[in-house]
């Protein structure tokens, strides 16, 4: 907004402000505001008690208000006003012009030029204009523009035109006059950079300017630092326009923008908005033992960007962690690093970001040991290698090798090895001490390891005569079945040891059409002396998995990496010309079981769900020992074991799960020889519960048909919130219930139940039910008046205060409202009453203290009705206390009376405040306040004095407006003298005005304060005035004139070549007037020029 024109009525006594708004949107910088007067004068020279200048900003509107405000406006300012805006000194500056019309000054002094005329006319010579001059009446004459002249004029007329314009300040004519002619230049864009750009981070945005030359060399600059082509900055030309263009936004783009062509810039700021930084990945649940290292990682939407892990609530960041915990980051991946977990850990760990948060649960276990391979039993011969080995989940855990309890050492023929997860013992050339029980003991777990080493002794008797064949066959096993177990995947070696004559000597072996397979050992004849193998699962070959080894008095049969369809009965057939033998041998293969089937979950709540599943087929040939669970987010690769006990039912509830989040599951098996592999994952799942039910359900409003509930949302939402409500209502002692969302049609004079259920994804929540039936009927209500709290108490208000009653009210059907005042009808015009359906209102615009009183409001249906009182006290300050008077006094003290006052405000009187004076001084001091007595007594009063009294009624409105006077006084007299003194006659102090000390001559710098005393005195106490060349300097705000006990001061700011005069000071009283002048100078290091009321030049260098 731009100030207008002003225009006062009376001299001397008006103030009057100029208000100009700038918006500093269209600026890039903070805009700065300069007040001029007439051409040049810049007016924050002149600020003091005349003229005051105030600026305030506005965050809201981003509008800066400049005030400029002239207090008791003289003919003096009258004239043409210029304000200039502008952000940077070399830009061009907006500005707009307005006057000051003075109305009722003197018409003489305006057209001799000294009274109304401009402050910076240049006279020096006021002796002039206290001749008699003939009234001429003033030209009209057309405005020039001197700046045009001078824009336009030779460098050496600049002093000719300033002298004969009037301008006297030729530096600051120079300067302004250089501004204007950079300013007059012409632009060299067409069109220039918008004031500013936004952006979000990661996009591109073009800057574009026009310019005028289209060979122009255009540079771009940033924060001052130019700019070079690349792939981020590209820099365009297309005919007359320049653009630049930022690919991929950051916060290191956020800057100040310059674009230069030749010496004239254009200036634009761009901001990058940060888009909030989302979470793409969430945390996983981490199931643990103590001591493993636990890493939670998230990874966000932006490189860089700013996660604030938390733990149960409470931050954790790189001073309060410590050691323990250890932050990573990897581009948009941050992890969290515990590096040994400890159960001290176990907590909901949180990652914050600006745009979302994720939680996961950490879980530590102690470590339990699990055997993931047991080392099985051996039967060796003399010479052969025994190894045991063995598989524990824990490839950190070491331990030790015992014999019948006794340690095992190593040494070069027994070897003890620990690499991963497994542990071997190796035996080299078995001999028979080395038979026995071996166990392995893991170091710091209460679990062992045993297997037995079975020693095979070979025995060949020679006997001159044949005997039949005969297998020794021991396999172990107890009963009389001869049973092999053996691991899916281990080797299976079984030797037999056969005898019989003749001893055998050479092996032979001889593969038969039906699927037979004959060994033969010792010497052979016509009567084909053999050992036959008859598998009789499949037909074996002498080599390759299944395979038959044959040494000295020894057959071997072995399985390399036993399958399940090894798994059968074999038979051994030995022959020799002596007789047959014939053994049965049954081989079990065992494995772990198949995954389990069919994992679903059966239910779900905010925080738990229960998982089911089938018993997987084949057990693998070991009884299911229990099963293992695991889960992950669905979002998450990572899973987390539920369990580290094997759990034996088919049907499990997962707890401690995230409300809102979807989960997958699998299930693991567990036999006595390992773990299956995982089941397939059940669909997804979200555990999440049903809400709590409606709160406050009520009946609003019955009719004849219809029925209008209302309820709370429920206390327990949830993540899944709320999809609606169902209304359910049945007849009292039926059992249906019906569904709908409108209650309509309903029996007249039934008895209904309603109850409302909240639906979310997960079901119905409880139902909210009313307490007792409704009965479908229009319900006639009783009036009732419920007066606010604040209205129960009297209502006290001051006068001319406004008044607003609102009283709520029930009933049906609508009741009728009357207000009564005093016991009468209302009819005072100046009330307002307005009534509704639920409420009625009673205001009162101005309050005055007739509308003090007792107001009824009084409502009616039918036969019964209700009423209330509202006390409204309207009240004034009170009136003075009546009859103040002295009525004792005695040494120092004094004893007051007074009466109450007659208006005391249409309230309580709370106190009074009693002043005392002296009546020499007549200067009043606070004795007492809030005196709750009608009298008083004070004390401490000086001797010799006489003093008066008045006392202020004080109410809650405040002190009286008038004080109550004593009548008499109270002479404090001087006791214990008794001097008669001769008749005094008083002596006579007036005198004429006289100086004690005159004014100096004085000579000061131009642009320091300076000062000039005198000394006067005089009785009455004289009047001074202060005169600059005869002529009464006035409430000019460049002078201050001080009087301290009759010293005389006059200090002017900052003088100027125009303050140089004669200078002269005027005591005046009612006995005579004496002046005392000096001549006061200024003087400058320059050449001057001083011009009289006309313009004519008079002076030079002073």
């Amino acid at each position: 907004t731009r100030p207008g024109n002003g225009k006062v009525q009376e001299n001397g006594w008006a103030d009057i402000m100029f208000v100009a708004k700038v918006d500093s949107n269209n600026f890039p910088r903070k805009p700065t505001l300069k007040w001029f007067k007439g051409k040049w004068l810049d007016l924050s020279s002149k600020a003091g008690k005349h003229m005051q200048f105030k600026e305030t900003y506005d965050r809201n509107t981003k509008i800066y208000t400049f005030e400029m405000n002239i207090i008791k406006v003289v003919d003096a300012d009258a004239g043409g006003y210029r304000c200039e805006i502008a952000s940077k000194a070399k830009d061009k500056p907006h500005c707009c012009y307005f006057d000051i019309t003075v109305q009722g000054g003197s018409a003489e002094l305006r057209s001799s030029g000294c009274g109304g005329g401009d402050e910076d006319a240049g006279e020096l010579d006021f002796s002039v204009l206290l001749k008699k001059r003939q009234k001429k009446k003033r030209v009209t004459e057309e405005e020039v523009n001197v700046w045009d002249i001078l824009k336009k004029a030779k460098a050496c007329d600049y002093e000719k035109i300033a002298f004969q314009y009037g301008i006297t300040d030729l530096r600051g004519m120079l300067k302004r006059l250089k501004e204007l002619k950079r300013l007059e230049a012409a632009s060299m864009f067409l069109r220039k950079l918008e004031p500013e750009y936004s952006e979000e981070k990661g996009n591109k945005v073009t800057m574009s300017v026009e310019v005028a030359d289209p060979n122009a060399n255009v540079r771009w600059l940033k924060n001052g630092q130019e700019i070079k082509p690349s792939s981020k900055y590209v820099l365009e030309s297309e005919g007359n326009v320049r653009s630049l263009t930022i690919n991929k936004c950051n916060l290191s783009d956020d800057a100040v923008y310059e674009c230069v062509v030749d010496e004239e810039k254009c200036y634009t700021e761009l901001f990058v908005k940060e888009p909030p930084v989302t979470i793409t990945k969430l945390l996983d649940d981490v199931h643990t033992v103590v001591g493993e290292k636990v890493e939670f990682e998230v990874e966000v939407s932006e490189e860089g960007a700013s996660v604030q892990w938390m733990k149960d609530g409470e931050e954790l960041n790189r001073e309060t962690a410590g050691s323990k915990y250890r932050f990573k980051k990897d581009g948009k991946r941050h992890i969290l690093i515990i590096n040994e977990a400890t159960t001290e850990d176990i907590g909901m760990y949180y990652a914050k970001t600006t745009g979302g948060e994720s939680k996961a649960e950490l879980e530590v276990e102690e470590a339990e040991l699990q055997v993931l391979q047991s080392i099985a039993d051996l039967t060796l011969k003399s010479s052969e290698q025994a190894v045991f080995k063995c598989e524990v989940s824990d490839e950190k855990v070491t331990g030790k090798w015992f014999k019948d309890g006794v340690e095992v050492t190593a040494s070069d023929r027994i070897k003890i090895s620990h690499i991963g997860r497994t542990h071997k013992l190796t035996i080299d050339d078995v001999k028979q001490g080395d038979a026995g029980d071996y166990t392995f003991v893991p170091d710091g777990h209460a679990i062992s390891l045993s297997a037995k080493l079975n020693f095979l002794e070979i025995k060949i008797e020679y006997k001159p005569r044949q005997d039949p064949p005969k297998i020794h066959l021991d396999t172990g096993a107890g009963g009389n079945k001869n049973a092999i177990t053996v691991v899916a995947g281990n080797k299976l070696r079984l030797d037999v040891e056969i005898s019989g004559e003749p001893e055998p000597t050479v092996w032979r072996t001889h593969v038969h059409v039906h699927a037979t397979l004959y060994a033969v050992c010792g010497k052979i004849d016509s009567t084909r002396n053999s050992l036959v193998w008859v598998f009789v699962k499949e037909e074996k070959s002498l080599e390759g998995r299944v395979r038959v080894e044959k040494r000295k008095g020894l057959c071997s049969f072995v399985i390399d990496g036993a399958l399940k369809s090894d798994e059968g009965p074999y038979s051994i057939t030995v022959s020799n010309p002596a007789g047959d033998d014939h053994a049965d041998l049954f081989v079990k293969v065992v494995d772990v079981p198949e995954p389990p089937l069919n994992v679903r979950c059966t239910s779900v709540g905010e925080d738990f769900a229960v998982v089911t599943w089938d018993a997987p087929p084949y057990d693998g040939g070991v009884p299911i020992k229990g099963y293992l669970l695991e889960k992950k987010k669905v979002s998450s690769n990572h899973w987390t074991k539920l369990n580290f006990d094997v759990f034996e039912s088919t049907t499990y509830e997962a707890k401690r799960m995230i409300d809102g989040v979807s989960y997958e599951m699998r299930v693991f098996a567990v036999n006595g020889i390992g773990v299956s592999e995982g089941s397939a994952s059940s669909a997804p799942f979200m555990p999440i519960a049903p809400t709590s039910e409606p709160t406050r359900l009520q009946v609003d409003d019955v009719t004849d048909s219809t029925c209008a509930l209302k309820w709370r949302p429920p206390e327990k939402i949830g993540a899944g919130g709320i999809e609606g409500y169902i209304i359910e209502y049945c007849i009292e002692g039926s059992t249906y219930c019906a569904n709908q969302y409108r209650v309509k049609g309903l029996p007249v004079g039934e008895k209904m139940l309603f109850r409302v259920v909240a639906v979310n994804p997960a079901g119905r929540s409880p139902p909210a039910i009313l307490g007792q039936p409704v009965t479908i009927r229009e319900i006639v209500e009783s009036p009732k008046i419920r007066i606010p709290r604040h209205l129960r108490s009297k209502l006290i208000t001051r006068v001319g205060e406004k008044i607003n009653l609102l009283i709520p009210f029930q009933g049906k059907p609508r009741p009728v409202v009357t207000w009564f005042k005093d016991g009468k009808p209302l009819e005072d015009r100046s009330v307002g009453i307005r009534n509704s359906e639920l409420d009625s209102i009673l205001f009162i615009r101005t309050a005055e203290r007739a509308h003090s009183g007792v107001y009824t409001l009084h409502v009616q249906i039918e036969n019964t009705s209700d009423s209330a009182d509202i006390h409204i006290q309207v009240v004034d300050k009170p009136g003075p206390p009546i009859a103040v008077q002295v009525t004792d006094v005695w040494g120092f003290n004094a004893a007051l009376e007074w009466k109450p006052p007659k208006d005391d405000g249409n309230c309580e009187i709370l106190g009074y405040t009693i002043q005392k004076a002296d009546m020499k001084t007549k200067e009043w001091f606070t004795v007492y306040e809030h005196n709750r007595r009608p009298s008083c007594t004070v004390s401490d009063l000086i001797m010799g004095n006489e003093y008066s009294f008045r006392v202020y009624s004080e109410n809650i409105c405040g002190l009286s407006e008038n004080p109550g006077l004593s009548k008499n006084t109270a002479f404090i007299s001087k006791s214990g003298l008794d001097c008669n003194p001769r008749p005094y006659k008083e002596m006579d102090m007036t005198r004429s005005p006289k100086f004690t000390a005159p004014l100096v001559d004085r000579t000061v710098v131009a642009g320091y304060t300076a000062a000039i005393s005198c000394s006067v005195r005089g009785d009455p106490r004289p009047k001074i005035v202060w005169m600059k060349n005869n002529m009464i300097i006035g409430e000019d705000p460049k002078f201050l004139m001080q009087n301290n006990q009759g010293v005389l001061t006059l200090r002017i700011r900052k003088p100027s070549l125009f303050d140089g005069g004669r200078y002269s000071c005027r005591a005046i009283n009612d006995l005579d007037k004496t002046r005392w002048s000096a001549s006061w100078r200024s003087e400058v290091r320059l050449n001057l020029m001083f011009t009289k009321a006309g313009g004519n030049r008079v002076g030079g260098p002073r």
